[in-house]
């Protein structure tokens, strides 16, 4: 419940950013709203990996949903560009702390054999919250303003802090908190074996993150006022395939799963590209729903699998840096080649298609050297 009012906090406020950022004279840089959240949540994680085995789990989700709290209520008193781009820095600390943390916490609560199962769950809620968050944020910005839409996105954090701050702490060596933990030597940076895991995140995200800077503004060129709505229907259709894709990856394995994920995820990306029509935006949607659905339960508890129990926080850090910087540099390659073209839009999703079949490639390499199946 906390991840699902973490996550619609958040995602609340992602469809209207861009016509936000373009009242307030900063239209151009649409690509920058998602790569500099990213960008601090990636530099976070080697902190957040590094408290998450010494400080603890529950102070470091707390962490997360606190700067939720607090970013919701400065967007509204943010008049220039580059102070809303500076919140946008800041903001991007709250998912580099609180997944980091929420995932290991699951790891120890749950037994290895059910891993999967799990991180499919806890990833199901974080998936409804996604959903819900940009349908009430839009229907707030479309009714209310914009300001009552913040106000609402802290509301949300100030729940999922309570919700934490009820929960009990996990790690059995907790520490106080000392200023010298937040000092990260190189080798606390990248766990390295989850590297496999890791490339096959950044290569698949970067659809995500062409997704969040470019679906709002071809949801209006195809005439829908809610822009919220892509991210319902994606959201709904990974919300039904999670309830059972976690077990199928515990039971078959995380590397059959994973192919069958990447190849449904790639096909979406080309979809909604090809798919000049509201059709075709809600069908890709569904598709990578279904897609994302599947893939991320299994990338979750590979990543697990590939790390030591005393590393769990820095291998999730690891994972989820490398999901940020797939958002994040898809983002910036989304922005930089729409520029504000609408018709360039559909080029740039089948561009992107192809990259995240990489992936596959990768995998297939991967478990060929291995002579195994994860």
């Amino acid at each position: 419940m906390s991840s699902l009012l973490f996550s619609a906090s958040f995602n609340m406020i992602i469809p209207e950013l861009p016509s936000h950022l373009s009242k307030m004279g900063g239209g151009e840089h649409k690509g920058l709203i998602i790569a500099l959240f990213t960008l601090t949540a990636g530099i976070s994680r080697p902190f957040s990996g590094k408290l998450t085995d010494r400080w603890g789990r529950v102070p470091v989700m707390a962490v997360g949903s606190i700067v939720c709290f607090v970013c919701g209520f400065l967007y509204p008193i943010i008049s220039s560009v580059a102070l809303f781009f500076l919140l946008r820095l800041i903001h991007g600390f709250s998912t580099g702390f609180k997944p980091t943390a929420t995932s290991a916490y699951v790891a120890d609560i749950i037994p290895q054999n059910r891993w999967g199962e799990a991180l499919g769950m806890h990833g199901l809620c974080f998936s409804i919250g996604s959903a819900v968050g940009p349908a009430i944020g839009s229907y707030i910005a479309l009714h209310y303003g914009m300001n009552p839409m913040f106000y609402c996105s802290s509301l949300f954090a100030v729940l999922s802090i309570v919700i934490v701050m009820n929960m009990r702490e996990t790690l059995v060596n907790k520490q106080p908190f000392r200023p010298s933990m937040l000092r990260i030597h190189r080798s606390e940076i990248i766990e390295p074996r989850v590297i496999p895991a890791a490339l096959v995140t950044l290569l698949c995200y970067t659809g995500y993150g062409v997704i969040l800077t470019l679906i709002p503004d071809w949801s209006e060129h195809l005439g829908i006022s809610n822009k919220g709505l892509f991210f319902t229907a994606y959201t709904l259709s990974s919300i039904a395939i999670r309830f059972i894709s976690g077990k199928v990856a515990d039971r078959y394995g995380r590397i059959r799963v994973m192919f069958v994920g990447v190849i449904i995820v790639a096909l979406a990306v080309f979809v909604i590209g090809i798919g000049d029509a509201v059709e075709g935006l809600i069908g890709g949607a569904i598709l990578y729903g279904i897609g994302t659905g599947i893939l991320s339960p299994a990338v979750n508890a590979w990543t697990i699998d590939l790390s030591l129990p005393q590393h769990r926080g820095k291998a999730m850090a690891t994972m989820y840096i490398a999901l940020e910087a797939g958002i994040g540099g898809g983002a910036l390659l989304a922005g930089y080649i729409y520029s504000e073209e609408i018709s360039r839009i559909p080029g740039i999703f089948v561009i992107n298609s192809f990259i995240i079949l990489l992936a596959f490639f990768y995998i297939l390499y991967w478990n060929y050297k291995n002579k195994r199946v994860s």
